[in-house]
């Protein structure tokens, strides 16, 4: 999944390339390293799901490291997550039927690939009958993650879900972590094309018939699949989440450590970077002088000097330039909405 807009690490993450198709926290992209960490025995080349205007970010990126995608589909604008879980399955029904999707979105870290790829394959015989979700051991009592609270084990290492939790304050997300029955929602899915198939007719049938539409009438041109405008306009904007698991009886959770990190801002990132002994995490060409726990990114944009200043960022890129103290970080798409309405 490579739909997302990514406007809380603006400038950085712009429209046109948003940060799936950046190198935040490692040396690739993070659409790349995607790409890598599903890659070798057991998996199919990649399908790749995003926005019309991508399609070329997409191809290129995929194939500077040697995954070229088996299909592209274009989305002509966004309509959520249910859509894409439709088109995924639709997808992977025309491929191979009998193989399973892994659908993840192409703009998360996980930082132990090995222990990911033992989790897929515990899932991967109950995903052939459920929908199954990774859930990530929390660290800590996290206020800005969704939760899953896992019921009775299935197999080793899978178990029924409970329920879906929304985002909570610090007291109840203290309550989750030490209770060890619940996990972070990192919206990350193996499943059947079948059973996912069955379970949007039966739970979202109009998202299904929508989407099944818009997907049958598409234009096809090589790899790419660009789904028909006018059907997809018509398909319900809701997340699979609330359309399709916190209703299904066909679930299933893997709770796991796979070093998951969901880059959602620019705290984040500082907190996943190497730092210097001032503890500043600097990339690009910068200056620090008397400076500590700092991020510093100048991305082809004018050269950062910080001096006595703790605790902010500083991102320099062609299309901006932002300072902000780094506990503000979630502020950012306030910049970033507000920069897109000077640019009209």
């Amino acid at each position: 999944m490579s739909g997302g807009s990514g406007t809380r690490l603006w400038p950085l993450s712009t429209p046109e390339a948003p940060k799936q198709f950046h190198a935040l926290a490692t040396p690739n992209s993070m659409i790349q390293e995607t790409a890598m960490r599903v890659s070798g025995d057991g998996f199919l080349a990649p399908v790749a799901i995003c926005g019309n205007a991508h399609c070329h970010l997409v191809t290129t990126q995929l194939g500077e490291i040697d995954r070229p995608p088996a299909l592209v589909v274009l989305e002509p604008f966004g309509r959520n997550t249910a859509a894409v879980a439709a088109v995924a399955a639709l997808a992977g029904q025309k491929i191979d039927p009998e193989a399973l999707v892994l659908l993840l979105p192409a703009d998360h870290v996980i930082t132990k690939p090995g222990a990911f790829h033992t989790a897929i394959h515990q899932a991967a015989e109950i995903a052939n009958e459920r929908i199954v979700t990774f859930g990530i051991r929390p660290t800590h009592p996290e206020t800005g993650y969704g939760y899953i609270e896992h019921g009775g084990q299935l197999a080793d290492g899978v178990y029924e879900i409970e329920r879906f939790l929304e985002k909570p304050d610090l007291q109840k997300a203290t309550e989750y972590v030490e209770g060890g029955r619940h996990e972070w929602n990192a919206g990350i899915f193996l499943f059947s094309p079948r059973v996912m198939l069955d379970e949007l007719a039966v739970h979202a049938p109009e998202v299904l018939a929508a989407t099944r539409q818009a997907f049958e009438k598409g234009g096809r041109d090589g790899v790419t699949l660009l789904l028909d405008k006018d059907a997809f306009a018509t398909v319900p904007s809701i997340s699979v989440d609330y359309a399709v698991m916190e209703k299904t009886k066909r679930s299933a959770v893997v709770p796991c450590d796979i070093g998951w990190a969901d880059v959602g801002g620019f705290a984040e990132l500082w907190r996943l970077g190497d730092k210097d002994a001032a503890g500043n995490h600097a990339k690009g060409t910068s200056i620090l002088i008397d400076a500590e726990n700092n991020l510093v990114h100048n991305h082809d944009g004018p050269a950062i000097a910080i001096i006595g200043l703790s605790n902010i960022m500083v991102i320099s890129t062609p299309s901006g330039v932002l300072v902000c103290p780094l506990d503000r970080a979630q502020d950012v798409k306030k910049a970033a909405e507000a920069a897109k309405l000077l640019a009209q």
